[in-house]
């Protein structure tokens, strides 16, 4: 490559994060200019001498070791890091390491760079998620200064005199006025070892006790190293306050456990059922499902248009009867509602119907609803509530919340407790919608990028299989692609882009795009990567503007050959890829020994290609990892059974071994990943 291309790389490579590569024996074997800049060491002093020098004071072998048992045997990996600058001084990190996977068994780590101090790092984490929390969080560095906490936690401060943001807190105690918090602080730090639920009584500032339940864990870096304190509290003074926490803690574990609409809408209405009510049902508007199907123009219990407003179908039903609910409408049945229907009215308000003592008298909405009037007076139903189903200010649909063999009425305090769940409910079902939606519009795009039809014409036979995740991760971004040369050659590629949803789907298209483009140009498999690498790194700063992304997002792998039927020799090369299988028309089935380049788009790229000599007859598979991973298992484990299943199923037709394969390595499971396979057999 000229010095002008070179130079051009590295202008590219000055927007990126700072990037290593490091051996399994912890040597720096790669070095980046932003690398250079973050901690001041040249590639010269650093690429093939240990990563030790980077470690603060200490026993750098023993932390290295620490390193390789929590994080060795990992794919990829994130966390905080404090590291040595070559000027002695100590910088805290945000890491993500990549695995590179070699035909060897051993393996090399792409690690990104970018500094964080604790509150920037963990803001952007746990903020969403915890910033309406009712459970008061603080995060104390180790000095025991708070550096983050969230509304309630301010709350707190106002009501107890805590100490706030950026305050040092008094040398005792760590909260005001009660020394007890600030040892359970300092002892967690030391020692490491979680308190869980130590009640606190302290003076409020209005002269009246409050009871807290104080639970405190200590934070690590990827060394095991301690680097703060993580404290919650939560108000437990009166019994109602304690039973309600503990209700909205079993609702968390309890309702949304799946990315599946009617399966949540069914978790809400078991959960509140009995200890909350005797009845409940949950009701959705019918652009919430996934397939909604409307009753025929025909079906006789059709109401007419002027006796009904409002259309729900019902998603979740549960009552404390061994007989089970008394409804007239049962699961997936369409519910018709009156205009002047408390339901109806919740809908369209947003606001909860709260009827302690229900009137059945004639005159009411519900001489317009009598299916609902006759079950609530032969159940003796005399208590209700309706509340919303509201996520990101949409109403989803109702919840009603019933209660007949219990004679006591619902109270204000069962209402609150009642929103408080169905508001998080309603974020799962709101979650589950939109996953619901983006995979089907993921894989829509998907589908609509990838090869129909593959043909390798009198060259090679060629078939291929792709199968979508059975997992709540997303569509990924794994493509394959079979393309004739002008020449008589035939390339045939195989990748996956990073991440999951519509925009590793649309990344992918533009990166299969780049590879015909790069292939009818004719060049080797190792300069098609190398070129490959800076194009995709230059999409990356285009669509980020500036945007400080990791460059675990940023990489996409691709294993890219090229077979020449005169001279029937096949160059390969990898970038990250996995190697593909070569099975010999007598089964003989082996990985071969490749250079595995770092994935591209990440300017480090540095490619070799390797030559075959295929005897006609010949399969070659190439995958995605999707295939061969496993969470009980390595990957050399996953690569040994895709090599024996291949093996064996050499002689069968190409399309039938094809499936023969993804059915022996996947068989009756819910993939993982995306799997994509592409096997060719030469003529």
């Amino acid at each position: 490559m000229s010095a002008g291309s070179a130079a051009h790389r590295r202008a590219e490579a000055r927007s990126l994060p700072a990037a290593a590569v490091i051996d399994a024996d912890g040597v720096v074997l790669g070095w980046t200019r932003a690398a250079e800049r973050l901690l001041g060491y040249r590639p010269a002093d650093i690429v093939g001498h240990s990563a030790a020098i980077l470690l603060t004071p200490g026993d750098h072998d023993e932390r290295l070791s620490l390193w390789a048992r929590e994080y060795g045997h990992r794919d990829s990996w994130s966390g905080l890091a404090e590291v040595r600058h070559r000027s002695g001084d100590r910088l805290v990190l945000h890491l993500q390491g990549h695995r590179l996977p070699a035909a060897d068994g051993r393996s090399a780590w792409v690690l990104s760079a970018n500094p964080a101090s604790m509150k920037a790092a963990l803001e952007p984490l746990v903020e969403p998620l915890v910033q309406r929390s009712p459970v008061a969080i603080w995060i104390w560095d180790r000095d025991l200064r708070c550096v983050w906490r969230n509304a309630k936690a301010r709350h707190f401060h106002e009501v107890l005199s805590l100490c706030g943001d950026g305050e040092a807190p008094p040398e005792e105690p760590l909260l005001h006025r009660d020394s007890q918090v600030a040892k359970l602080v300092r002892q967690a730090l030391e020692d490491g070892a979680p308190v869980i639920d130590n009640e606190v009584r302290l003076a409020a500032v209005d002269g009246s006790t409050r009871t807290l339940s104080i639970s405190v864990f200590r934070l690590d870096d990827v060394d095991g190293l301690p680097i703060g304190v993580c404290s919650l509290a939560i108000d437990v003074t009166q019994s109602m306050a304690r039973e309600r926490v503990s209700l909205l803690v079993e609702a968390s574990t309890s309702i949304g456990t799946s990315l599946d609409v009617w399966q949540t809408a069914q978790e809400l209405a078991q959960f509140g059922v009995p200890d909350l009510a005797d009845y409940v049902v949950v009701d959705l508007v019918e652009s919430v499902l996934p397939e909604s199907m409307l009753p025929d123009d025909d079906d006789p219990d059709r109401p007419s248009a002027e006796t009904y407003s409002s259309v729900f179908r019902r998603a979740g039903m549960a009552s404390s009867r061994p007989s089970g609910p008394p409804s007239p409408w049962a699961r997936g049945e369409v519910v018709f509602l009156p205009p002047d229907s408390p339901y109806t009215d919740v809908l369209a308000t947003g606001c909860s119907f709260f009827e302690p003592v229900v009137d059945t008298s004639p005159g009411t909405w519900m001489d317009h609803d009598p299916k609902r009037a006759r079950v609530t007076r032969e159940e003796g139903m005399h208590s209700r509530m309706v509340v919303p189903l509201r996520a990101r200010g949409e109403t989803l649909g109702v919840t009603a919340f019933i209660r007949s063999a219990n004679p006591t009425p619902f109270t204000w305090d069962d209402l609150i407790i009642a929103e408080e769940f169905v508001a998080r409910a309603a974020l799962s079902l709101d979650s589950a919608r939109r996953y619901t939606r983006e995979r089907t519009a993921a894989l829509a795009l998907q589908h609509s990028l990838l090869p129909r039809r593959l043909s390798g014409g009198d060259v090679m036979e060629v078939a291929h299989r792709y199968l979508p995740s059975g997992t709540h991760s997303g569509v990924g971004g794994d493509w394959y692609d079979a393309i004739p040369l002008d020449d008589g050659r035939i390339a045939v590629v195989v990748g996956d882009v990073t991440g999951h949803g519509i925009n590793a789907a649309a990344l992918m298209g533009r990166v299969r795009t780049a590879v015909r483009t790069l292939a009818y140009l004719g060049m080797p498999p190792c300069e098609l990567l190398a070129r490959l690498d800076v194009l995709v790194a230059q999409l990356h700063e285009q669509d980020d503007e500036g945007d400080d992304s990791t460059l675990l997002s940023r990489s996409s792998t691709c294993m890219y050959a090229v077979y020449d039927p005169a001279t029937r020799r096949l160059s390969m090369a990898t970038a990250g890829h996995p190697p593909p299988v070569v099975v010999h028309p007598d089964g003989e089935a082996a990985f071969p020994e490749l250079f595995v380049g770092p994935p591209v788009g990440l300017a480090l790229g540095s490619y070799a290609s390797v030559e075959l000599e295929l005897p006609a007859g010949t399969v070659v598979a190439l995958y995605t990892d999707g295939l061969i991973e496993r969470r009980d298992d390595d990957l050399d484990a996953g690569m040994e059974r895709l090599r024996e299943a291949l093996a064996s199923r050499v002689g069968l037709p190409l399309e039938i071994l094809c499936t023969s394969v993804i059915n022996a390595m996947v068989g009756g499971r819910a993939a993982e990943d995306d799997v994509a396979l592409l096997v060719i057999r030469t003529r």
